[in-house]
């Protein structure tokens, strides 16, 4: 599969899940996309949960969904940061509203409900989440890529192959 020449934004913010970052990051790049690390603020490093940085290329209130064929949400706790940020919450809510494709895993569904995503949509996520996902108007399902539209879901680390398929066949279309 190949995405030559498409552009994704992954955000990023402290208490990122490391693999769900950074195996989405480095496959998309093989794929030939131009992956950009889009955080709170520009240059600054964020860490994981273990501690491992990563440095946000871009800042949110920076970034406009008409520069990006799509966005990829890691999970870890980060969400929980990343959707108290308005301007991340727009970006998502943009980026669905064109079309294009909004990728979110684990926890990463907590920024697709405050961004109100969700509603009339199948979904999965981290199990600890079903009621939130459930209760924002979405059909949660256990599977391990849920792809509904612009908008797909996994679950867990575990998943992240099919997740980032699914990622890649959504970009080729």
């Amino acid at each position: 599969m190949s995405a030559q020449g498409k552009k994704v934004a992954v955000l990023l913010a402290d208490l990122y899940q490391e693999l769900e970052f950074w195996y989405p990051y480095y496959r998309l790049k093989e794929a030939g996309c131009e992956v950009v690390a889009v955080g709170p603020e520009a240059g600054k490093a964020y860490k994981s949960k273990n501690g491992y940085p990563a440095k946000a290329d871009r800042a949110a209130s920076e970034v406009s969904a008409d520069e990006f064929d799509a966005v990829v949400i890691p999970g870890g706790y980060a969400p929980d940061l990343m959707r108290r940020d308005e301007h991340m919450v727009r970006f998502v809510r943009e980026m669905h509203e064109r079309g294009r494709v909004v990728a979110a895993i684990c926890h990463a569904g907590w920024v697709l409900i405050s961004a109100d995503v969700l509603r009339g949509r199948r979904a999965t996520s981290f199990f600890s989440i079903r009621d939130d996902v459930r209760n924002a108007g979405a059909e949660w399902v256990d599977e391990p890529v849920v792809r509904d539209g612009n908008l797909i879901t996994s679950r867990v680390p575990d998943d992240l192959p099919a997740f980032c398929r699914a990622i890649l066949e959504a970009l080729g279309e």
